[in-house]
């Protein structure tokens, strides 16, 4: 009876120790900004439909339950989202998430102010947030990029990371 006990424990030692394993070999889903679509603008607020590119470098499915992230513009807070949007994104690949965000007048004021007294030659972003996953618990994020303006008489601005 002793030894069955003693191999039950080391089986279920075995598996515990398995998971934990596997557990540490995950990597967090990398989280980028892949669109900005205006949904509803008024005088207080303004709405948007933000795509996020989810990417899984992981050898196994994440599904997740929802999430929430802040945009920063030239380092001051433009937009702040929430979803409770369940996807599931397949081992290596990636899914665009929608999210619609919310920023309001002064944050638009104030970007907007900056670009007519050309204080910025590129407009910098930042995007962070969290997603929650059942099985992973809480994933942070955090992106940064920067997008040179065109100078007077250049077409179209270049995207950095």
């Amino acid at each position: 009876m002793k030894r069955k006990l003693i191999s039950i424990f080391i089986l279920f030692a075995f598996w515990i120790l398995v998971g934990g394993c596997a557990a540490l070999l995950f990597k967090p889903p990398t989280v980028t900004l892949a669109g900005i679509e205006v949904i509803e603008a008024s005088l207080f607020e303004q709405r948007f439909v933000f795509k996020l590119r989810v990417q899984n470098p992981n050898n196994a499915d994440i599904s997740l339950t929802g999430g929430s992230f802040t945009v920063e513009l030239n380092g001051r807070s433009l937009a702040t989202g929430i979803s409770n949007q369940p996807i599931t994104v397949p081992r290596l690949t990636e899914k665009i998430l929608e999210v619609t965000a919310v920023s309001d007048l002064s944050g638009i004021l104030r970007q907007m102010g900056g670009l007519i007294r050309g204080e910025n030659k590129a407009l910098t972003y930042r995007i962070k947030g969290q997603l929650w996953s059942d099985s992973f618990g809480e994933l942070d994020f955090d992106k940064s990029g920067r997008l040179e303006l065109p100078k007077a008489g250049q077409g179209k601005g270049t995207t950095k990371e």
